[in-house]
């Protein structure tokens, strides 16, 4: 029985305008009160919270950055952030002068407004604060403030380089994940989308993996998928998904998502069964 729904965002449950459709809005407000939606992303949370208040979900948890910062109640549950020494670290390996986005909380800091802090401005409607690397590490040095992510944008022979140098200095205490070849999200090694949904299933609503159901596309739903008791994946995820996913339906573009949904509940006297 499924009594937890559990998505990504980003090339899950998002339709070619980087928009919830009206028909995936439909279906989410539909189950809403019959069982919790949890919005699950490597997102910072105002760039979550407007896709909440759309589907009315707004009294549910969020977790942001992968699982590095659990949100419920309005309150900060859990937060996992890659120490201020490792920042550091990263930064002055960053020889070739990738833009590096620093995350905390609801605070994103851009080097600069280049092309890449306009593509992701445009993707999660969220505007950066401009500020170098080297100024953000003055700021956290006091409190030692580290990054619940650190996003590393650039050309793609460029971030094939630093993912390498990354992997063989920072293995045993980094995530990297590349959603495209342009791109390495970093996040701590200690933290992960099933993390997060056990630490909710445990502190939040008193159940099993088995009794959730998750949608991914990418290799950060990876461990989500395999562990929820029905992990799906969408049409356009990465074969690696698919292969270890319990289903694949249709493109995220296609809503893939609301369209299983529909025909996963649409008997309404039970769960149990699809």
């Amino acid at each position: 029985m499924i009594k937890l729904i559990c998505s990504d965002i980003d090339g899950t449950l998002l339709n070619a305008k980087r928009e919830l459709s009206e028909k995936t809005i439909f279906e989410i407000t539909k189950l809403k009160d019959k069982l919790p939606i949890v919005l699950i992303s490597s997102r910072m949370p105002s760039a979550m919270n407007h896709l909440q208040e759309q589907l009315n979900i707004t009294n549910n948890p969020i977790v942001a950055y992968n699982g590095g910062l659990i949100i419920a109640d309005k309150k900060i549950k859990q937060s996992t952030a890659i120490p201020f020494e490792l920042v550091h670290k990263i930064i002055n390996l960053n020889q070739d002068h990738l833009h590096l986005s620093l995350y905390n909380n609801n605070d994103w800091f851009a080097p600069q407004l280049d092309h890449w802090a306009e593509r992701e401005t445009k993707n999660t409607k969220v505007t950066p604060t401009i500020k170098s690397n080297n100024e953000v590490l003055e700021v956290w040095q006091t409190s030692h403030t580290g990054a619940h992510k650190i996003m590393c944008m650039g050309k793609a022979e460029l971030i094939t380089k630093f993912y390498d140098l990354m992997s063989k200095n920072f293995s045993d205490d980094i995530h990297l994940y590349r959603s495209k070849d342009t791109y390495i999200e970093i996040a701590p090694k200690q933290i992960s989308k099933r993390s997060a949904i056990e630490f909710l299933i445990r502190t939040e609503f008193c159940l099993n993996m088995s009794e959730v159901m998750s949608f991914g596309d990418n290799f950060n739903d990876i461990e989500m998928l395999k562990a929820s008791g029905l992990g799906v994946a969408v049409g356009n995820a990465k074969e690696e998904v698919k292969l270890i996913a319990d289903k694949t339906i249709e493109n995220a573009k296609e809503d893939g998502v609301a369209n299983f949904l529909n025909a996963y509940f649409k008997r309404g006297i039970s769960f149990k069964n699809y």
